[in-house]
């Protein structure tokens, strides 16, 4: 049977599981203790380590002929030295894992002035944490390259699910910009994102990245409105993009600045991947209201 590794096992990665564990012995690094017993409930083989401290992963080598690597960048900087760190262990062994699939953002792409992109698309990630990410692209794809791994990268946008809606943001009467100068939002169901790295598994070319987004062609302030006529909430005041830079924290007002809408032929030609909710419309109208 085949091994796998998973880094940063959360909720994407276990929603992989029922699809994986037919054809995997599965391995998850963790930092916590605490997480051991429920990693073992799900089948997994916990590994401890930490991304932040390199001499704990080294029964990382050797280990396993394909990996899944959903961990997040450090906080801070504009490098990724978890993933310097991973690539670093991962390389001490005798083989060198076969596959590595990793989900980073379609923040790499920055603003794109709403225009359509496709993966061909240069980077030019204008935040911190995009920068981040797409210094993991580039080490990976370096790595790959020189060591014979098969590097496919999923470029997720926003990730929504019955757990994942911003109703607390909604309560609150957070501002949305006013349709006119809003921007363009693209998203993907946690379901859908994780059968995509399940048919990146099988189906992932070597170097490649997919666009892991839906079919949705809507404005961030639309968004809202779905989510808030669905559970039965205010939709959001809209105000103008000069007025959100005085109320708006920098940090959110960063989400509302890049507009840009994601072309998703590849994971479906290449991937063979058919969306279960093609739309943001469907993954809220399947989501079930509460009290």
């Amino acid at each position: 049977m085949r091994r796998l590794l998973i880094i940063g096992c959360g909720d994407i990665a276990l929603r992989t599981l029922s699809a994986l564990h037919p054809r995997y012995r599965i391995y998850a690094l963790t930092h916590s203790r605490a997480r051991v017993p429920e990693l073992r409930a799900r089948g997994m083989v916990p590994i401890a380590g930490d991304l932040d401290e390199p001499a704990s992963l080294g029964a990382l080598a050797g280990l396993a002929h394909d990996v899944l690597h959903c961990a997040p960048p450090p906080a801070d900087g504009l490098r990724d030295s978890r993933t310097a760190h991973l690539i670093a262990a991962l390389a001490r062994g005798e083989s060198l894992p076969q596959h590595l699939v990793y989900i980073s953002t379609s923040g790499v792409y920055g603003d794109c002035g709403g225009s359509w992109v496709s993966e061909t698309q240069p980077l030019r990630p204008a935040t911190a944490r995009a920068q981040r990410r797409a210094d993991a692209e580039r080490q990976l794809r370096e790595w790959g390259r020189r060591g014979g791994v098969r590097i496919s990268i999923l470029r997720a946008p926003g990730i929504y699910s019955e757990q994942r809606l911003p109703l607390d943001r909604l309560k609150a009467g957070t501002p949305a910009l006013q349709p006119a100068e809003d921007a363009y939002t693209n998203h993907v169901h946690a379901d859908d994102l994780a059968r995509m790295v399940v048919a990146a598994l099988w189906f992932g070319h070597a170097g490649r990245a997919y666009n892991a987004s839906d079919d949705s062609r809507i404005k961030m302030g639309e968004y809202f409105d779905l989510v808030a006529d669905r559970f039965g909430v205010p939709r959001p005041p809209r105000i103008s993009r000069a007025e959100a830079e005085r109320r708006i924290p920098p940090a959110l007002l960063s989400f509302m600045s890049e507009s840009r809408r994601l072309a998703n032929q590849r994971i479906k030609r290449e991937l063979r991947f058919k969306l279960r909710y093609p739309t943001v419309q469907d993954g809220i109208r399947a989501a079930r209201t509460r009290g």
